[in-house]
């Protein structure tokens, strides 16, 4: 796996995936399977410029097999602290729309993996988490950023849709995506990623009652405060990864053994898999997980019914390793990969998301950035 490098300056400001390893071929296929809003205000989840209701003026539309949520979730009560509501009336008119979007012609030659991504590079680096710490310049660890080129630590969702600039393919994806940036622990300077691809597919055998993404939705996995080792063969770890000969655990590992050195070609890799299930009310959480969830038995659950396209993100950096090994923005002194951990804040053109989950993920049609992959 490869990726073009960025040749975009540097802005002034600011597993469901299988490791398939077969006769010493070591490749990595993908396969299907800013402040916060106000906590009692909810947000319109097209994230358009201008007043939001204060009202939850809409009840989700069902859409698992799955109860839907109840009557009290709609009715307008405010949300407690750290939630965030969604604007229903928005959410119902992309639904809506999605709904009565007619499925475009598939061509010969299309494969069967219900999936669409955006092609991301390098944007910048910044002390920031608009998701964790909303407001507050400086406040985290070194974050580094691909997607939306304006975001920092006071970027709201609607200042997604404002300031579009982006360093993803297609340019319809206003979002923003970061994980903790690495360092070489030789030198102590950032190794940035040299690839970062976003894939919005579906995990499940199904893609019955599926629907789009919400504009404004917010995640995280992973957790930025588990410091343990990553040894050969452990979860979590970085991979190494190029099609061509090679050991996804690496031909030796790090003096501490928690990172890979890598031979021939390949280099440095990680995948991180974000949740397909949504609860269809809150766009945050107080810890920023708690509104999604990961589906079972080919259907989402009560608690979180709506099914939502899976992000899942296959970063490429472009170091083999060294015996110094290299250590996360989020752990320097246990110096493992255990921190790893990624933020989507999601903020697409509502077409360009209704037409891809439609066409690609409800359709099970393979898609890269721009459309049908033949």
């Amino acid at each position: 796996m490869s990726y073009e490098p960025s040749n975009d300056p540097r802005p002034v400001r600011n597993r469901r995936n299988l490791l398939v390893v077969a006769g010493g071929l070591a490749v990595v296929t993908a396969v299907a399977a800013g402040a916060l809003f106000a906590a009692d205000e909810p947000e319109a989840s097209n994230a358009a410029p201008g007043p939001v209701s204060a009202a939850v003026s809409a009840a989700p539309v069902p859409v698992s097999s799955a109860a839907s949520p109840s009557p009290s979730a709609v009715t307008g009560k405010p949300a407690k602290p750290g939630w965030v509501l969604v604007d229903q009336k928005s959410w119902q008119a992309q639904v809506d729309a999605y709904r009565n979007r007619k499925i475009d012609p598939v061509p010969a030659g299309v494969g069967n993996l219900p999936e669409f991504r955006a092609d991301c590079t390098y944007s910048h680096s910044l002390p920031d988490d608009p998701i964790v710490a909303p407001g507050l310049p400086g406040a985290s660890h070194m974050h580094s950023f691909v997607g939306n080129k304006a975001v920092d630590a006071r970027t709201r969702a609607a200042d997604l849709t404002r300031f579009t600039a982006t360093t993803c393919k297609p340019t319809e994806d206003h979002s923003s995506y970061w994980v903790p940036t690495l360092y070489d622990n030789a030198t102590g300077k950032p190794v940035e990623t040299t690839g970062f691809r976003v894939y919005y597919r579906s995990l499940m055998n199904t893609s019955a009652n599926q629907q789009p993404m919400p504009n404004g939705l917010r995640m995280i996995v992973g957790d930025a405060k588990k410091s343990k080792p990553t040894p050969r063969g452990a979860n979590g770890q970085f991979f190494c990864a190029y099609y061509g000969p090679g050991d996804v655990n690496g031909v030796a590992r790090s003096s501490n053994g928690n990172w890979p050195i890598c031979d021939g070609k390949a280099t440095l890799h990680y995948i991180m898999q974000f949740p397909d299930c949504w609860d269809g009310k809150h766009l945050d959480s107080p810890d920023h997980k708690a509104h999604v969830s990961f589906g079972r038995g080919n259907a989402c659950p009560r608690s979180h019914p709506v099914k939502i396209p899976a992000i899942t993100f296959d970063i490429a950096y472009g170091a083999q390793g060294s015996a110094a090994g290299f250590y996360l923005a989020s752990d320097k002194d246990g110096k493992s990969a255990s921190s790893m951990h990624g933020d989507a804040f999601v903020m697409w053109d509502v077409d360009a998301m209704n037409k891809r989950t439609k066409n690609c993920v409800q359709q099970r049609r393979t898609c890269d950035n721009f459309g049908y992959q033949k």
